[in-house]
């Protein structure tokens, strides 16, 4: 028992009513259980008292002249500091209607007079725990968001540190794969193409983290130019033709130019992603097809695949930051999580829109909407 008073005295509670016996009752009981307490005869006075030193609950009468303490409360409710303490009514009235309006106020609780000191105890200690509850809540969200920028940031600093080796790598393996051609094997050429490729791999996974976060940021601004959507996707194909192995691509060319007002270099990023996603999932002897259409007032491009689909719960999480599923058996997952991240900051800040469309068992089909014509002014990338 001792340690419960101990425990409640951080705890202060505003007592609101214009009868001081009231008030001098509940006060006594109140102080002995170890609450610091305070009183107000007036809804002007509870409000002065609130303001000056915001109490961790309140025990509202609802009958007073001048104020009531419907009007009490709303007013505690539209003040930034007080919003959240906890509003308990304590009054004689004992209608359904007299309840209702004490919760449109913001009330937490209503009790009837005459009450039981017990009933008055367990709901105060039940409100102030279920406050100190959520302020811990918020607490623990506050610091997880620190942590989160902390972790965002370390990730860009060593990827940001990564660029200049990796450009070295590939630039030495290029150098020998041109000089020593006439002399290697057949066997070590292809072994070198593949050490570029994944190199290359490595570029597109590190400026997805870059521009990630600098799209997150509204810090990256777009190099527009007229686009053709159906050459953009042979030149992807091409660049990630060594990750194709016994895969099948499919892709006819539309029979016309696909243009939109885009940035060219972050349109082939976002196909790139989608068609690197598409394979990762996708079994050897599988099939992608890539498909090109008009749609209203832009242009639809889509990347199907035969993999194992996605279930519903992780259609949306894919396109957060740093999520995975799992992939086949036999696939590796040589990603940060951030490819399909970055295809959508890329797509919203391009004013279009991005979706997939699944079905375990049946594959997956991931597909973007570029507008014709370009975003709109001024438009903010999406969280």
């Amino acid at each position: 028992m001792t340690e419960q008073i101990l425990l409640k005295k951080t705890s202060s509670v505003l007592m609101v009513d214009d009868i001081p016996a009231n008030l001098e009752l509940l006060s006594v009981m109140l102080k002995v259980r170890g609450y610091k307490v305070r009183a107000a005869v007036s809804g002007e006075m509870a409000l002065q008292a609130a303001r000056n030193d915001p109490p961790d609950l309140i025990l509202l009468d609802i009958n007073m002249p001048e104020m009531n303490g419907y009007e009490v409360c709303r007013q505690l409710k539209a003040d930034e500091r007080l919003k959240d303490v906890p509003v308990i009514f304590l009054s004689a009235l004992n209608e359904t209607m007299d309840k209702v309006k004490a919760f449109g106020a913001g009330g937490v609780d209503f009790i009837t007079k005459p009450f039981q000191f017990e009933e008055v105890e367990a709901r105060v200690e039940t409100h102030l725990e279920l406050r100190r509850q959520k302020r811990q809540l918020q607490e623990n969200y506050t610091r997880l968001r620190e942590l989160e920028s902390l972790r965002d940031s370390l990730v860009h600093m060593i990827i940001h540190d990564l660029r200049s080796p990796l450009a070295g790598i590939y630039g030495f393996l290029e150098l020998i794969k041109e000089s020593a051609k006439n002399t290697l094997s057949t066997d070590l050429l292809r072994y070198i193409s593949e050490a570029m490729a994944s190199a290359k791999q490595m570029a597109r996974i590190v400026s997805d983290v870059l521009d990630t976060s600098k799209m997150e940021g509204g810090q990256m601004k777009l190099k527009l130019e007229e686009c053709d959507l159906g050459s953009a996707v042979e030149e992807s194909l091409s660049g990630l033709k060594s990750l194709y192995e016994n895969r099948e691509i499919r892709f006819k060319s539309p029979g016309r130019p696909a243009i939109v007002l885009a940035d060219r270099e972050i349109v082939l990023r976002i196909i790139q992603n989608l068609l690197a996603n598409a394979l990762k999932f996708t079994q050897d002897g599988g099939m992608i097809r890539l498909d090109i259409a008009p749609s209203a007032g832009g242009v639809h491009v889509s990347v199907r695949d035969n993999g194992p689909g996605i279930a519903p719960e992780f259609r949306q999480k894919i396109f957060e930051k740093f999520a995975q599923v799992d992939l086949p058996a036999g696939r590796q997952k040589n990603s940060t999580g951030l490819g399909l991240t970055f295809c959508k900051l890329a797509v919203e800040a391009h004013g279009g829109s991005i979706g997939v469309d699944s079905e375990e068992g049946q594959g997956s089909c991931f597909w973007f909407e570029l507008p014709k014509n370009g975003p709109g002014p001024l438009l903010p990338a999406k969280n």
